[in-house]
């Protein structure tokens, strides 16, 4: 990664950082010393689920979607948390203050199946009950990528079918985002743009993917993408905000003659697209289609962490 290289995921330094506390099964221990075991099973096989979170004004942005998609997940693997999301908000609020964080604070929630008594894929082998960690960081998104942009390559690798490995699940298994970021990377981008199985318009590797067209806003059909649960909110935000909106398939040919394009995510909200595959995006920056999202996704987190 060059210097010029950006991702959805940039966030200004902050040396608090460097002396947080983490969450290790029921443990808070200092970055340098939290550690899970060499057989545990997200090592050996990246089995287990996770959740990005934000806290903002002290309380978790969107806690009871972030729960709903975790658990479901969960169920859908046959992977017991161990807890209920009462449970897992005590974990939460035990590390937060720990850490001395009430905003701009981004949390990995990671649960994996376990430490197994073999370095083997049966999930039979992990007999010690899942692996709970938590991740919190002072963490504000770069300014510069609220404007700006970051530029996009499609790449040969897919969002795949359901019954490969289906995109709905937030899995530790991320070999294939990884492996679209490496082909982004090669061909000079910040980030992969993805397509589905038929050849249309998808994902980014770590984000969903919108366009604005002719006043309209597109997303994919949503069968191939990442249950997102800010994609969710831009959604239901255009519809209670007389903002078409539309999930559809379309093909690059459309993307890249879209006046703006952005992306969605948990950590960045939204963040515009300035190229793709070379070619410029609208004005290259944030459009205004794109800032009217923003402002109303930023007052739906005040209302919802305010109570």
């Amino acid at each position: 990664m060059t210097e010029d290289t950006h991702t959805t995921h940039d966030a200004e330094d902050d040396p608090r950082n460097r002396d947080i506390l983490i969450y290790v099964n029921g443990a808070l221990k200092h970055r340098d010393a939290a550690m899970v075991s060499v057989y545990d099973s997200g090592f050996l096989l990246g089995d287990g689920m996770w959740e990005g979170m934000r806290l903002c004004n002290g309380r978790w942005a969107f806690f009871e979607e972030h729960m709903d998609r975790f658990f479901e997940a969960c169920k859908a693997v046959a992977l017991d948390p161990g807890t209920d999301r009462a449970g897992l908000l005590e974990a939460l609020t035990m590390t937060a203050q720990a850490n001395g964080m009430t905003h701009d604070v981004h949390c990995r929630l990671m649960l994996t199946r376990g430490v197994k008594v073999k370095p083997f894929q049966h999930p039979s082998l992990s007999r010690s009950g899942p692996t709970l960690v938590i991740i919190m960081e002072h963490s504000k998104p770069v300014d510069r990528l609220a404007e700006r942009g970051i530029r996009l390559a499609t790449v040969p690798q897919v969002r795949g079918l359901p019954m490969s490995q289906d995109a709905k699940y937030n899995s530790h298994s991320k070999l294939n985002c990884v492996i679209a970021c490496l082909q982004a990377e090669q061909a000079g981008a910040d980030e992969a743009l993805m397509l589905d199985p038929h050849g249309f318009v998808n994902t980014t590797n770590a984000c969903n993917f919108f366009i604005v067209r002719r006043g309209e806003v597109w997303t994919s059909t949503g069968d191939y993408c990442m249950n997102g649960v800010t994609r969710a909110k831009v959604i239901e935000l255009c519809r209670a905000n007389g903002i078409p909106v539309r999930e559809k398939n379309f093909s690059l040919v459309e993307t890249y003659g879209a006046e703006e394009a952005f992306l969605t995510g948990t950590f960045g909200a939204q963040t515009p697209v300035a190229e793709i595959d070379g070619r410029q995006i609208g004005s290259g920056g944030a459009g205004p289609v794109t800032r009217q999202i923003r402002a109303l996704y930023k007052a739906a987190v005040e209302v919802d962490t305010r109570g």
